[in-house]
């Protein structure tokens, strides 16, 4: 790395005193200074598009059943020019690749004929929507219908027409969360395979013009030996956005200008049962819980939707797996999966996480806004939040939880002008809470490319917040006032062989996000990671990236919250592998105390084939930090999974973690706890369309309580099973059915004991003009 960055890097931590003032003045300094440095460089010309693709309008029908032998497709020109841009750079395919595009009144088609020299191993599993691994067979279309060179939704299909889709996006990356009404099917054949895709007008947004461009990528992920992957145009490696490749599609005349409607009505049954004098005791039958609700989806124009809900059904067909939580200082993040918040994803995506719907926990009813109008795009979302769940409560050193036990207000806006590779953009959120308190975070970020291989992102955030008058849930809800800022700011450089990324951060120790999930305020951070990257031939391993990666956390004095000073490589190898090696140096302060450690870390994965899918070990050993009591330690960490299918129609998960931690106590040495989890899930797919799946999942955590300096128990577990049916149509036309059990372990009685029971069904249809 050039001099100059590191020297910026090592003034940030002796700097960190001052005003706030002062401070956000140091991070936009910086700001300049990385951007003066790129723009001395930044005599490369912009990301260059791939070469334009042509769609044509056809008249007679196609049958979606992955015959491309119908008429219709005999007059659209095939797209043979492909590129295998993984495991090759840019090179010729090593296999042949052949793609159609059409269009109708009211469907975009994508036609594909893919060539196999041996079609039985064509790896194409039968599961759920989205259960498609890279370690399968897919292939399908990319598009950017609004054609501004950053976000995309993808339209992938395996085979046996199991579906994947998301939103890809150069500044927030890749998410499968939203889904979109399209359909799909695809045949293996004596050649190979073929996919037919059609995606209704309605299920994209885009401009109203006569004869808009879109971009366009063409995929297949093709895995054998290695995971190979071909596109339509080539991708760049000194180039570090991916939608910005599209290739202009051009040929797209007179589209629908929206008006289209989706009304999804749905109702549900349930009952809970609960011990009916506290655990230990037997479960005593609620009466059966009955409700209904209704989701509106309104397309006024082709670029704009309006969602609204009422009485929502945020339930979750398969609760979050299971993660160790002890020993680790700040919450763990769970993704979103709820559709209400999911239209346009991408935009309530910034630098710094200040939008966390989950933080919406019982939505009583919800109206949102979403589109773009020339190079600007927004979104707006209100709703009442009936309360319930937990709260975080950020701080330096770690966070903590308290009860929502109370109604509020929720209100997101975020508006994003876009020039050319770059935006800017600002952010609003608010929540004000019945019986006084609120707490509002505003402020602006932006994202400037002056060149292919470098984009600058930054984001400052100011807070004001009352916090409500409940000290019974919260010491710090007492009415008290707290206004604070949060600043960030990065620099990414993609290289064929170096690349790196420096980050400075400023989190004011007063700063609360409500509505979003920043566990970890009060601190100043100065984080720089650079690596290199070799391509071996014809051997084992494909690729071997070297890199470091080096932070210092400090508070607002100056003095050291954390350090990690780390060096290690990650590879890409046969049998579809991926390996990490890791020497890890790290620095605490717990309390008053700086503790150090040397954790090392082995990570290793691969799906050799059809049967054995996917298998996983994740390791850390060597020193650790008992945190709880603030002292050092000694453990390990295991984190494995595995994935066996059987059949096309059968997969068979297990997913195991283990953490152990040993101290030495006043001259008492011995292992302070030992936690783990373990989650069994099997799943029998009829087709694409309707599965039956059973999970069993056991949690626990065995202490030594003479190890302690605080009162503990010796033992906490549960194990929970469930079962479930679906049958889905599309993503709001469903039917589940399914049952859960879950017990918990009772001290006095030494036994797991039956904590809570229930049964439930919901079926859903969306009515679409």
């Amino acid at each position: 790395m050039n001099e100059r960055y590191i020297s910026l890097i090592r003034v940030i931590p002796s700097s960190a005193a001052g005003s706030t003032a002062a401070r956000i003045r140091f991070v936009v300094a910086a700001i300049l200074v990385l951007a003066s440095l790129a723009a001395g460089r930044a005599n490369a010309a912009a990301p260059t598009p791939g070469p334009a693709l042509s769609i044509q309008r056809i008249q007679g029908p196609i049958t979606v059943d992955g015959d491309l032998t119908e008429a219709a497709w005999q007059t659209v020109p095939a797209i043979t020019q492909w590129y295998e841009t993984r495991v090759g750079d840019n090179v010729e395919p090593q296999v042949k690749n052949v793609a159609y595009l059409a269009y109708d009144d009211k469907y975009f088609y994508a036609g594909f004929a893919f060539d196999d020299p041996a079609p039985g191993a064509v790896r194409a599993p039968i599961g759920d929507h989205d259960a498609v691994p890279s370690s399968t067979d897919y292939a399908g279309v990319i598009l950017d219908s609004r054609n501004d060179g950053k976000t995309a939704q993808m339209f992938l299909s395996n085979p046996n027409g199991v579906q994947y889709d998301a939103i890809s996006s150069d500044v927030s990356g890749e998410d499968n969360a939203p889904d979109f009404f399209w359909e799909s099917a695809g045949r293996i054949t004596a050649t190979g395979w073929s996919l037919e895709i059609r995606i209704p007008f309605s299920s994209l947004r885009y401009s109203e013009g006569a004869e808009p461009t879109w971009g366009v990528l063409l995929y297949r992920n093709y895995p054998r030996d290695r995971r190979y992957q071909f596109f339509s145009t080539r991708l760049p490696r000194d180039v570090n956005c991916f939608i910005c490749n599209s290739s202009p599609l051009k040929g797209l005349s007179n589209l629908p200008k929206g008006q289209h409607l989706v009304v999804a009505p749905f109702a549900t049954a349930g009952r809970n049962s609960a011990p009916r004098e506290g655990l230990g005791t037997p479960l005593e039958d609620d009466k059966i819980e009955t409700d209904t609700g209704v989701d509106v989806k309104w397309n006024p124009l082709a670029n704009t939707a309006i969602d609204g809900t009422l009485n929502p059904d945020f339930s979750q067909v398969e609760s979050d797996a299971a993660q160790i939580t002890a020993n680790e200082r700040f919450a763990l993040f769970f993704a979103e999966k709820r559709p209400f918040f999911l239209e346009g994803v991408d935009l309530l995506s910034t630098p710094m996480q200040a939008v966390y719907t989950r933080t919406i926990t019982a939505p009583r009813a919800g109206l949102r806004a979403t589109g773009k109008f020339g190079s600007t795009a927004y979104t707006a979302l209100v709703t009442e939040d009936r309360g319930g769940g937990l709260v975080i409560l950020p701080g330096p050193q770690g966070s903590d939880f308290a009860l929502q036990d109370f109604k509020s207000r929720v209100g997101v806006a975020r508006v994003r002008q876009d020039r050319g590779n770059s935006f800017g953009s600002f952010l609003v959120t608010g929540r004000e809470v019945d019986g006084g308190g609120h707490n509002v975070v505003f402020g602006p970020d932006a994202q400037w490319r002056p060149r292919p291989s470098d984009s600058f992102t930054g984001q400052a955030l100011w807070s004001d917040s009352r916090t409500p008058n409940r000290p019974d849930l919260a010491a710090e809800w007492d009415r008290r006032r707290l206004q604070d800022h949060a600043v960030t700011l990065n620099w990414s450089h993609s290289t064929p062989h170096p690349d790196w990324f420096v980050q400075v951060q400023d989190i004011g120790k007063n700063f609360r996000a409500d509505n979003g999930f920043m566990p970890n305020v009060g601190y100043r951070e100065a984080y720089a990671e650079g690596g290199y990257t070799i391509r071996p031939k014809d051997k084992f391993l494909s690729r071997v990236r070297f890199f470091t990666v080096n932070y210092f956390d400090g508070d607002p004095d100056g003095r050291l919250l954390n350090r990690r000073i780390s060096v290690g490589s990650g590879m890409d190898g046969k049998l579809n592998s991926f390996i990490r090696v890791e020497l890890n140096r790290d620095d605490f302060r717990v309390g008053n105390q700086v503790l150090d450690r040397f954790r090392p870390r082995f990570y290793v994965e691969s799906s050799p084939g059809r049967i054995l899918n996917f298998v996983s070990l994740d390791a850390y050993a060597g020193e650790e930090i008992d945190f709880a009591n603030g002292r050092k330690a000694h453990g390990l960490t295991l984190v494995g999974s595995m994935s066996v299918r059987p059949s096309d129609h059968l997969e068979l998960r297990g997913d195991a973690s283990r953490r152990f931690i040993d101290v030495n106590a006043d001259g008492r040495s011995g292992r302070l706890f030992t936690a783990e989890v373990e989650r069994v899930r099997a799943t029998y797919s009829f087709n694409s369309r309707s599965f039956l799946r059973v999970i069993g999942q056991y949690v626990q955590t065995r202490r030594d309580t003479s190890l302690y300096t605080f009162a503990i128990g010796e033992k906490d577990a549960s194990f929970s099973t469930s079962a479930l049916f679906a049958y889905k149509l599309n993503w709001q036309t469903v039917l589940y059915a399914g049952f859960g059990d879950n017990r918990t372990f009772l001290e006095s009685t030494d036994e797991l004991e039956n904590s809570a029971r229930q049964w439930f069904t919901k079926i859903s249809y969306a009515w679409q003009r």
